[in-house]
């Protein structure tokens, strides 16, 4: 069946794929400059990575760490603030919040184009793996899957780990989200061979461009790009292409990619390059996917009980 032309709802989207500088939490300012740039470029809406601001401090437990966590409202917000009202842009940005004496989220952050703090979202799902030991920072959110209304549409902004879990994706869909957005910070072992990094990279993109056609919306994952060496194996490397497969640390496997209601490419960004990486949506096209491929429609609701279930015994 053919797809008749949607209503005219465009919107440019940048996402800022970038490398931590030195390891200390020294981004923001980049960060800021590349969400003028993006502006610059007719961006009405910018996302960036996962914890941008400085390096990707979970691959160790360290209280010390906690140090570095801020409120929001806070200084991030108001710095992105600032941008997003000098330049009418809207920018999804990401904070390690200290909400309280030893409660503390990873926290997505969306500055409508007025600069005013729109909304907030706490990722839901915390990981503990080797090399991401983000439980031991992390509060799981508390917010449910709650898009964000802003001046270039109803935002379903979820964090990386959250990426992997088609619930998370269906029910931002559920409750009218026109584009999914997804700040990352996700690398491979470099000890991991050529072909098992390319399985993990594929798995990746498989699984959120299925988000995308699952639910007929448009969706954005922004990755840090750099090898990251793990705290105390030595400093953070320039160049991202330089990690010897000996040395532990997270090498960021970039591949940023916007994609269609129909997973169709949009745009993609290389694995090693930082890059502004700009695409159109066509947010009125979901209506027309959605008529053709009516999934939100045929739902069992009746049926899905045993979701709510650890596990069926």
């Amino acid at each position: 069946m053919r797809i008749k032309p949607a209503t005219n709802q465009k919107t440019r989207i940048g996402l800022v794929q970038q490398a931590s500088r030195d390891g200390s939490q020294s981004n923001l300012a980049p960060c800021a400059d590349l969400c003028q740039r993006a502006a610059k470029a007719d961006c009405s809406l910018v996302l960036l990575p996962e914890l941008h601001n400085g390096d990707y401090f979970c691959q160790t437990e360290d209280t010390a760490r906690f140090d570095g966590a801020e409120p929001v409202p806070g200084p991030t917000t108001e710095r992105l603030g600032r941008v997003a009202a000098e330049f009418g842009v809207v920018i999804v940005g990401s904070v390690f919040e200290r909400r309280g004496a030893g409660v503390y989220h990873n926290t997505a952050v969306v500055l409508d184009s007025d600069g005013s703090l729109a909304g907030v979202y706490r990722k839901m799902h915390i990981p503990d793996d080797p090399g991401f030991y983000e439980k031991f920072y992390f509060t799981p959110g508390d917010l449910g899957f709650q898009p964000v209304d802003t001046r270039v549409g109803r935002l379903g902004v979820l964090v990386c780990w959250d990426q992997w879990f088609p619930e998370a994706a269906r029910l931002m869909a559920l409750a009218g989200a026109e584009v999914l957005l997804y700040p990352t910070a996700i690398g491979w072992d470099p000890q991991d061979d050529e072909a098992e990094q390319q399985r993990q990279l594929d798995a990746w993109i498989t699984v959120q461009r299925g988000h995308a056609i699952a639910n007929g919306i448009p969706l954005a994952a922004c990755n840090r790009v750099g090898f990251e060496a793990a705290p105390g194996a030595g400093p953070v490397r320039e160049d991202p292409k330089a990690a010897p497969n000996a040395e532990p640390g997270l090498l960021f496997w970039g591949n940023s990619f916007v994609c269609g209601p129909q997973g169709e490419w949009l745009a993609r960004a290389t694995a090693h390059d930082e890059t502004l990486l700009i695409a159109d949506l066509d947010l009125g096209r979901s209506e027309q996917v959605r008529r053709i491929w009516p999934f939100l429609r045929d739902r069992r609701i009746d049926a899905y009980g045993d979701l709510l279930r650890r596990w069926r015994d």
